[in-house]
Order: C-alpha cells, then sequence, then structure tokens
C-alpha cells in the first residue's frame, strides 16, 4: 500500500452499479496495488505510480456501502474513503487536496466566517440609525433637523430595508467562496455548506441584531435590566417596535425577489452581450441550477419572522402570505422549466428546514412564555414554556427516526437494486459509460441527465466521444 496520506478514496453509490474503469486522461488515478478484490486492476497504470485522489467504482452498490463505511489500514489518515458524487456533481478544483489539510481549511473559514458577521453589524447598525431619526439626532447633536426634512419619511421607511437588501446581496456570493474553500469535493456540497452557513448569518445579523438593537437608541440608556420582568418589558417593546421595518423588509427583499426570479434580468443582460457585443446567434447557452444557498435562507429567514411576530404584531402575516403564495408558484415554475438539474439533491436540505422550523417555534414559545408571564398570566406562561419541551423532544425524536435516512442509505434497497440491475442486464449497458462519465474537462452545456441508463446520456456522451478519446 502507498504510504501517501493525501489519498482519498472515492466510493461511488449512483444509480447503477460500477466496476472500477480508469479514465486515462483526466482525473488522478489509484495505484495497482489497491487491497480491495472487487477492484479491476488496470494494465497501463504504472506499478508504483501514487495520486493524491482515486475514483474506485464497485460491481454491486452493497459492496461500495461496505467499503465506505470501513477502515482500510491501521493508519485511518492513510486512506480516507467517502462516497463519489455524481458525475456532474464533482467539483474538480477541491478533488486532490491533502486531506490533512482540510481542518486548516474548516477552522480558517470559520474564523473568516466570524469576522465577516461582525463586520456586517456595521451596515446593520447603520440601518436601525435610519430607522430612528430622532433618535440619531438626540445622540449625534450635528444631525439635528434632518427628521424634519420633506424626505424624513422615505429615509426612515423605505431607505433602511433597500440598504440592508443591498448588504444582504453580497451574502450568499461569500458565503459560496468559504464553502469552496473548505475543500468540499462536490457541488452540492458546497451549494449545501453555503447555505447553513446563510441561514446562520441572516438569523444572527438580520433577526436578532436588528431586533436588539432598533430600539437601542432610546431604551438602552433609560431601562435597566436587573431581572427577567426587565428583559421581558424589553422584550415587549422590541419586538412590536420593530414590525414595521421587517413587513418593509419583506416587500424589498421577498416581494422583489420574485419578480426578479421571474424576469431573469442578469441572464437576459449576458444573452444580450453574447448576441449583440460578441455577435453569437445561439447566445448564452449554459444554464443554471437552482440557487438554494440564496433561496432557501430567505424563505426560512421569513418564517421566522411570522412566527416570532405573530404574537405582539400579527399584521405581519399577511406579508408574509402573499410571499408564500406567490413563491409557491414562482419556484415552482422554475424548478421545472427555468433551472436545469445536473446533479441530485436526494432531499439533504429536508433536514436544514426541520432545524430552521424547530428553531423558529422555539423562539416563538419563549417569547410568548415571557409576554404572558409579563401580562401576570401565570398559567399560560407555564403551558407555553412545556411547549419549549415538548417541542426539543419531538425535534430529538425526529433526528432519531428519520435523520438517518438522509444521512445514510438503507442496505436494503441497495440489494434489490443490485438483484434489479443483475437480473436486467443493466451492467453491461452503464460500464461502456463510465469512462466519459468522470471526466475533469468534459463540457457541461444544458441539461445533463443524472441517470446513466438514460437515452439522453447515451445522446451527449456518444457525441462528445470523438474530443474525449
Amino acid at each position: 500500500m502507498a504510504q501517501r496520506p493525501k489519498i482519498d478514496a472515492f466510493v461511488s453509490t449512483t444509480k447503477e452499479s460500477f466496476a472500477f474503469t480508469p479514465d486515462e486522461i483526466s482525473f488522478p488515478r489509484p495505484p495497482t496495488h489497491l487491497p480491495h478484490p472487487e477492484v479491476r486492476q488496470s494494465q497501463e497504470l504504472e506499478t508504483d505510480q501514487e495520486c493524491a485522489a482515486a475514483f474506485v467504482f464497485f460491481r454491486t452498490r452493497y459492496a461500495a456501502m461496505v467499503a465506505s463505511k470501513t477502515i482500510q489500514s491501521y493508519d485511518p489518515m492513510l486512506w480516507v474513503i467517502d462516497f463519489a458524487p455524481e458525475p456532474h456533481d464533482v467539483y474538480w478544483e477541491n478533488l486532490c487536496l491533502p486531506y490533512r489539510m482540510l481542518w486548516i481549511r474548516k477552522t480558517s473559514v470559520f474564523i473568516g466566517t466570524i469576522i465577516f458577521s461582525v463586520w456586517f453589524l456595521l451596515p446593520t447598525t447603520l440601518v436601525q440609525g435610519l430607522v430612528n431619526l430622532d433618535q440619531l439626532e438626540d445622540t449625534f447633536p450635528f444631525l439635528r433637523g434632518i427628521s424634519e426634512t420633506k424626505y424624513a419619511n422615505i429615509v426612515s421607511g423605505y431607505l433602511p430595508s433597500l440598504v440592508l437588501t443591498c448588504f444582504v446581496l453580497i451574502v450568499p456570493p461569500i458565503m459560496l467562496m468559504f464553502a469552496t474553500l473548505e475543500g468540499t469535493v462536490s457541488r452540492s456540497s458546497r451549494k449545501k455548506s453555503a447555505c447553513c452557513k446563510c441561514i446562520i448569518f441572516f438569523f444572527w445579523n438580520i433577526f436578532f441584531y436588528n431586533l436588539f438593537t432598533g430600539s437601542w437608541w432610546d431604551r438602552m440608556g433609560k431601562l435597566t435590566v436587573t431581572g427577567l420582568k426587565d428583559m421581558a418589558t424589553l422584550l415587549g417593546n422590541l419586538i412590536p417596535g420593530q414590525a414595521p421595518f421587517f413587513m418593509t423588509y419583506i416587500m424589498t427583499t421577498g416581494w422583489a425577489s420574485l419578480a426578479y426570479e421571474l424576469m431573469q434580468p442578469f441572464v437576459l443582460i449576458i444573452n444580450w452581450i453574447y448576441q449583440i457585443v460578441l455577435l453569437r446567434k445561439e447566445g448564452y447557452g449554459d444554464l443554471y441550477t437552482f440557487p438554494y444557498h440564496t433561496e432557501v435562507p430567505r424563505a426560512l429567514l421569513f418564517g421566522l419572522l411570522g412566527f416570532t411576530f405573530c404574537i405582539l404584531a400579527p399584521l405581519i402575516l399577511p406579508f408574509l402570505l402573499v410571499y408564500y403564495f406567490f413563491a409557491y408558484f414562482v419556484y415552482r415554475n422554475q424548478l421545472l422549466n427555468v433551472y436545469i438539474t445536473r446533479y441530485n439533491t436526494n432531499g439533504s436540505y429536508w433536514p436544514i428546514a426541520h432545524n430552521a422550523a424547530i428553531f423558529s417555534l422555539i423562539v416563538m414559545q419563549a417569547v410568548a412564555s415571557i409576554i404572558f408571564g409579563m401580562k401576570n398570566f401565570g398559567t399560560a406562561s407555564t403551558l407555553a414554556f412545556v411547549l419549549i419541551i415538548f417541542t426539543a423532544l419531538f425535534n430529538l425524536y425526529c433526528r432519531h427516526k428519520f435523520l438517518p435516512l438522509f444521512n445514510n442509505k438503507a442496505v436494503q434497497d441497495l440489494i434489490e437494486m443490485d438483484r434489479h440491475d443483475e437480473h436486467s442486464g443493466k451492467i453491461d449497458e452503464i460500464l461502456p459509460r463510465l469512462l466519459s462519465s468522470y471526466y475533469q474537462f468534459g463540457g457541461f452545456h444544458g441539461n445533463h441527465p443524472t441517470d446513466l441508463l438514460a437515452a439522453e446520456y447515451k445522446t451527449f456522451n456518444s457525441a462528445d466521444a470523438g474530443h474525449k478519446m
């Protein structure tokens, strides 16, 4: 076995059964002395050749699953095995990164995310200063008179949410860059990691920070928090006071984002440049996958706003209902008719949505318990607190019952699919396509089917076989 701690063996268990078929041109390949008995050794590889990463294909899904869950040597860092992404899901730039450097990358990204979150507090504070012009004048005397201008209502009403929306636009690309620096080897994992970072960022910087700094200008200097009762009083004043700002934010960010999704102005401009400036009749032919890291955090943030404000400021609910009503039809049309599917997410975003919903419920129940206690409704406050316990228990039950189905593959299903492939003869069909499937420099234009047995996949690869071989 090659003493190379950077080697990653990727075991593929996508829809079909596999045997090892090394690519002669594109990606790095494993040494010929791989110890697994089901690997078909390549005769063209040199005996002592080493590589940073390798794709290892098995003839059955069950064998691939077993190999991915076992340690191949006494040194766990010698052969690090994980499931391989689908062919169009591979992020080739990170494929050959040394495994021992990944924790350094993740730690650096974590620190960078914290620094970016702290920096983002500056525009958020600016936004709240625009909302509270009267208190801003008291804090900074040189700004006196700004609230008496004829544009004061526009500045304090619409401009803060517009400024915050402009700053928020840079968050998803930066989080996607951070996710890339982490060293993920698949595009889906990269987008999922960026989605999780955006959710945490939005929940803290947009919701909590705006909520607790919204009345800082006039309440923090007058109210001394000495106990739970003072905290409840502060919370009871904060939430209703920020409802108008978040209503405007929903219209500025939520409603406007739906119109942006329908019109796709960026794609229209790029297509116009290709046709008018570059004089290409076909225009811009490459299509996009659905931006989960942009749309999912926004939808979950609005859910948190709805759960939190439904008790003290229920007027925000119609704005959210309008957003979710039109969002269903807009995103359904975009997923079916506009965006393409280059890889399957396999429901990996459902646990993220579940965790965000549970967190929103707990925040709502905590607010209800505090408010009922402030109003001297002891029974209602106690029952709301009990709801928090039941919600946490329900989340624990779901994690034990359903989360393993998203993180792992059922052996029973794998064996049944292996038997079906064996009886139907699909193995002989798929083996010739492996060589052109995992190809680093292949073109990814248009909608690529993820199923290697699809007729469209066969047509696509046969058309490109000339320049690949």
